[in-house]
């Protein structure tokens, strides 16, 4: 404990001189030349960057892919480290990571693609598109709307981890019968695969509870109501569309040499592990994409849905994503595939993070001051925790990139 407090008084006081500039005499004078302003640029960004590796360091991140969104275009963007630590390979903006739970804002971007085509309403009982019924056994005549299982507030509370590590395997497995009948097997009493902590005692819209196999029903739900295949589907409405043609929600369709390897520290030492999926969760959690191409996508979000003169939401379907349901005086809540957090002034931010094995993403867009940040990193351990310490580390990170923006727009 002694040990991570002196660490963490060292981050404190470097996080002072990154963060505050002029408390070492680099106030930049208009009458100073511009090469000597340029001189006190550089060297303020390469202890910028020297803080950012200290940290990646501290806490344990092989490599991470950043960039920083302002009116609607990346005005910054930076790899560090490297995401194949055996063979030395250097990350930059268009190497792909694994998102973990940052997958869910395309898939509830999908399904909100065909709210606008007038196939369902939000408040519909969900019952009325799938094939099975599906109700909470402790309030069976309680519905469960699709908007409840967009914002994680249909009951469903728990992912049974026998069922779901069946498909956490090497490469790309599939499962037979998923979505149908595999999601029926495990969400309704009787089925083969059915555990009771599946739902919670909670009535379907009466508490959060965070359920990746939600996003598992509601990949099936789109497609049931388009036609296609989940991934297809995002792929022709999304992905090309916003120009993302290198990601992709199945490895299948990834060059392996361009994914970040997922790492998990521990014992001291990196522990290598492969490429994996999860296909009864894919999702909810296995998008690969790059920085470079994930941009695209947030920008159409914090541009009322339009990226590069291409729509793929309406103004009003994009406010009803990025606002709180059920209970939006809370600091922390869920909208529609999104994070909500109210902050200290009042403000909302929005966003998501994503954490699996080998993976930590985090995407956070302040709308007041119509600025994002991105940050992509490929370390997690296998029981999704981390220390402490790590957890802080990437948290300075975020601080650390959200004020390089402040310079950054500073200068605009």
């Amino acid at each position: 404990m002694k040990k991570q407090i002196l660490i963490l008084l060292v981050i404190s006081l470097l996080v002072s001189v990154v963060v505050n500039p002029i408390s070492l005499g680099f106030k930049i004078s208009k009458k100073e030349n511009i090469e000597s302003v340029e001189n006190k640029i550089n060297f303020l960004d390469t202890l910028f960057d020297l803080y950012i590796e200290l940290l990646m360091k501290i806490g344990h991140r092989p490599s991470i892919a950043t960039c920083i969104i302002y009116d609607d275009e990346v005005v910054w963007s930076k790899g560090y480290g490297y995401y194949d630590l055996e063979k030395q390979k250097e990350t930059n903006e268009d190497i792909l990571y694994l998102q973990a739970s940052v997958s869910k804002t395309v898939t509830a971007t999908a399904l909100m693609q065909l709210y606008e085509q007038g196939l369902f309403d939000l408040d519909d009982d969900i019952n009325d598109y799938l094939p099975f019924e599906l109700r909470n056994p402790n309030h069976p005549d309680e519905p469960i709307t699709i908007k409840m299982v967009l914002s994680h507030r249909s009951s469903l509370a728990d992912d049974n981890v026998y069922w779901i590590a069946l498909s956490y395997l090497p490469g790309d497995p599939d499962v037979e019968g998923f979505p149908y009948p595999w999601l029926e097997d495990y969400l309704v009493p009787g089925g083969s695969g059915y555990s009771s902590t599946t739902w919670s005692n909670a009535k379907p819209g009466e508490k959060f509870y965070y359920a990746n196999i939600g996003f598992s029903i509601i990949a099936y739900l789109i497609e049931i109501l388009s036609g296609q295949n989940f991934n297809e589907y995002c792929k022709e409405n999304i992905f090309e569309p916003l120009q993302m043609h290198n990601s992709s929600f199945r490895l299948r369709d990834h060059d392996i040499d361009s994914i970040a390897v997922p790492y998990e520290y521990k014992n001291d030492k990196y522990f290598r592990h492969p490429h994996y999926g999860i296909h009864v969760l894919y999702p909810a959690i296995t998008l690969r994409t790059s920085v470079e191409e994930y941009s695209h996508f947030i920008i159409a979000h914090m541009n009322d849905g339009v990226w590069n003169d291409v729509r793929i939401l309406e103004k009003e379907t994009v406010d009803l994503m990025h606002m709180a349901h059920f209970s939006p005086e809370n600091k922390f809540n869920y909208g529609l595939g999104w994070t909500i957090t109210r902050q200290e002034d009042g403000t909302i931010k929005y966003g998501h993070s994503g954490g699996y094995v080998g993976v930590l993403d985090l995407v956070t867009i302040k709308p007041a001051q119509d600025v994002a940040v991105i940050i992509f990193s490929n370390e997690l351990d296998s029981e999704l925790m981390s220390t402490y310490l790590e957890r802080r580390c990437f948290t300075f990170i975020n601080k650390a990139i959200f004020w390089k923006a402040e310079q950054i727009i500073s200068q605009i």
